[in-house]
């Protein structure tokens, strides 16, 4: 397996459990820096490798009249700042092609969302900024199928690739997080990694109304995909989520972050030394 390489964290067969952290979209410069030092203490108190993510734009949102980010400029602004200020890895979504040059100017890991994640020009030009890329398996593939952009990403020479598993959707909003997936996507030779908060959205609803989530399954979700053998962790947070601005019905309450980051720890430490013999003369 590629092992990723972002700054001193490395992600992949047999290193620690990593974990990706942070609230859904930028709000503004003081509460994405209020919540990076808790996400940091939080993991440092844990022993987790930590990357902060927060994103400029959302451009899925289910009404135009949505908040989507402070914007390219500013929200890169506002994660070289967290850089600066808490010495943390960041990390941001990207729709745009043409924004890759000024991503891979203040990004550690540049994202490609879901629903861009078959999205050739997209791909092919964040693969060439040479920067770590984690690609969320798009709701519409088969985990298989997370092949092409692999190959598109390693044919441009960068094989510093994450796989994000957020479920799959068959319809009915409701999205089913298959733990199959899991090895699937690991067989293909790059880390993956298990985004439980994302796959507790119900579509269809608004992501502010707190009917557009269930995180009732954050916990026994994560538990089940780390005890199968992810190499890292996607949870998005917020100290006040009933008034976040994106997501509050699918983000983890942050009094909560530290309890879930100590259970997934455990597990990993349980099962990781076991993968994959354990699947030996089956």
């Amino acid at each position: 397996m590629h092992i990723v390489e972002i700054g001193d964290i490395k992600i992949g067969a047999g290193q620690p459990l990593a974990l990706i952290a942070g609230p859904c979209v930028i709000e503004g410069e003081d509460i994405v820096l209020r919540i990076a030092e808790q996400v940091k203490t939080i993991a440092e108190r844990v022993g987790m490798p930590v990357i902060f993510k927060s994103s400029f734009l959302k451009d899925n949102r289910s009404s135009s009249q949505s908040y989507q980010g402070p914007g390219l400029e500013e929200g890169l602004r506002i994660l070289q700042k967290v850089k600066d200020q808490w010495e943390m890895p960041v990390l941001s979504d990207i729709h745009d092609q043409h924004d890759a040059p000024a991503c891979a100017e203040v990004l550690d890991v540049i994202q490609i969302p879901a629903f861009l994640s078959m999205q050739t020009s997209l791909l092919l030009a964040v693969a060439r900024t040479g920067k770590p890329v984690n690609v969320k398996k798009g709701q519409f593939l088969a985990a298989s199928d997370m092949q092409t952009a692999i190959n598109k990403m390693s044919g441009e020479g960068n094989t510093q690739i994450m796989l994000t598993d957020r479920g799959t959707m068959f319809g009915y909003h409701n999205l089913v997080l298959d733990m199959r997936n899991l090895k699937v996507m690991r067989d293909l030779g790059y880390p993956v990694i298990l985004d439980p908060t994302h796959s507790i959205r119900k579509y269809g609803v608004s992501s502010s109304d707190k009917r557009g989530g269930a995180k009732e399954f954050i916990f026994g979700l994560s538990r089940a995909g780390v005890a199968a053998g992810v190499d890292g962790i996607f949870i998005e947070t917020h100290p006040d989520c009933d008034n976040a601005l994106c997501d509050a019905a699918s983000m983890l309450p942050m009094h909560r972050f530290e309890d879930l980051l100590r259970q997934v720890k455990a597990i990993d430490e349980l099962v990781k030394p076991h993968i994959p013999h354990d699947e030996d003369g089956l």
